[in-house]
């Protein structure tokens, strides 16, 4: 199971309390499954909002499932920022 990284930028990081924190996760819908479950509330209303990018990679549209993480990799968290 590959360990990444991952980071919470704006109101994610707020809601989370932390900046970043590790995780085990096959997929990025693994990692925020468990993101959900280590900070359920705030946090997880946050999530919906949010767009991700992958070792600086952005998703966009594709199936979190589908999106595959890598050993040592990052996930950014990046709620919608006011101004854009």
């Amino acid at each position: 199971m590959p360990k990444v990284t991952v980071r919470y930028w704006a109101a994610a990081k707020a809601a989370a309390g932390v900046g970043e924190e590790p995780y085990d996760a096959a997929t990025l819908a693994e990692a925020l499954d468990a993101v959900r479950e280590r900070h359920p509330g705030e946090l997880a209303r946050v999530l919906q909002r949010c767009s991700f990018l992958i070792d600086g990679d952005p998703v966009g549209t594709r199936g979190h499932e589908t999106v595959r993480l890598a050993d040592g990799g990052t996930v950014e968290v990046l709620p919608p920022f006011a101004g854009g």
